[in-house]
């Protein structure tokens, strides 16, 4: 009986040794780990929890499907603060730009001259007058410095300033032209970074698209067949990442405004990226904006 009786107790603990689950270290144990406990110094006690957890869920999904991953707490331990280490360190790094591309967008379009860098950090560093008028002791509006450096570089009117250029189109369409349709070529209705789709943003602002020409042809007989009574604006879009060859004609900016002037339409011209000096003395290509579009974005 004795014999007998004893056979399942070995059967049982052969069986609990082959369970990999009761390897699997506890979150609990792992918190108390030197690893942990030293790494409490350079991360919060919540987040080392919750890594910790992850961590855990992590290897017993790997052991549901039958996979066989190192289950020493040391080990864990120490993938667990090197994870968080990683984590914590900066995501943007200086680099060198060796593409070629001056503005390169993936590369943070361009440095800023040292004069503009250093009045970002001065004014980032402490309180400023944003929206304050000091002469006048009253609230003012935050885009008004702005404002005055971009109509007195470029001679508009008025000017904002917003972070990308998706922002820039729907304000610009939606001021000139909602409920209103614009005319815009096939050939430009183009999709960059970020998923900027020209149609989808023109639906966001609430104005009403229309397309003219062909995606290598359009003429400006195309633009002037499509002006009706509902027509806000002419819009040229600048192909930035990409380049129609072969046999193609499109309609330049001034051939547009003087279009627009006749039908007294308004013109936008998204640019993709301008200057608002003229760089021929540098040996540069001059490519200021002087044609007289009524909205121009971005700089």
């Amino acid at each position: 009986m004795n014999a007998d009786s004893h056979h399942p107790t070995q059967s049982n603990n052969h069986s609990s040794s082959q369970n990999p689950f009761r390897h699997l270290p506890s979150v609990a144990r792992l918190l108390e780990h030197p690893s942990l406990v030293q790494a409490r110094e350079r991360h919060p006690h919540t987040l080392i929890a919750t890594a910790a957890r992850g961590e855990v869920d992590k290897l017993r999904n790997r052991l549901t499907v039958g996979e066989t991953p190192d289950l020493d707490p040391d080990t864990i331990a120490a993938h667990i603060a090197a994870t968080l280490d990683a984590e914590a360190m900066p995501k943007l790094y200086p680099v060198i730009n060796a593409t070629g591309v001056v503005l390169h967008t993936n590369l943070g379009r361009s440095p800023l001259h040292e004069d503009a860098a250093r009045a970002a950090y001065e004014a980032a560093r402490s309180y400023l007058n944003l929206e304050l008028d000091l002469a006048a002791r009253a609230r003012s509006n935050r885009q008004d410095a702005v404002r005055a450096g971009l109509c007195a570089l470029s001679g508009a009117e008025s000017a904002t300033a917003v972070n990308n250029c998706a922002a820039a189109t729907v304000i610009a369409l939606r001021t000139l032209a909602a409920g209103k349709e614009i005319i815009v070529s096939r050939g430009q209705l183009i999709e960059i970074g970020g998923s900027f789709r020209i149609p989808e943003i023109m639906e966001a602002s609430g104005a009403i698209l229309r397309e003219v020409g062909t995606t290598n042809i359009t003429r400006l007989s195309d633009y002037e067949r499509a002006i009706g009574p509902n027509t806000a604006a002419l819009m040229r879009v600048h192909s930035s990442n990409y380049r129609i060859r072969g046999y193609t004609r499109s309609v330049e900016l001034a051939e547009l405004v003087e279009l627009a002037n006749k039908h007294k339409v308004k013109v936008i011209d998204d640019v993709g990226s301008g200057q608002l000096i003229d760089l021929t003395p540098y040996g540069l290509p001059d490519a200021a904006c002087r044609a007289g579009a009524d909205c121009l974005y971005p700089f």
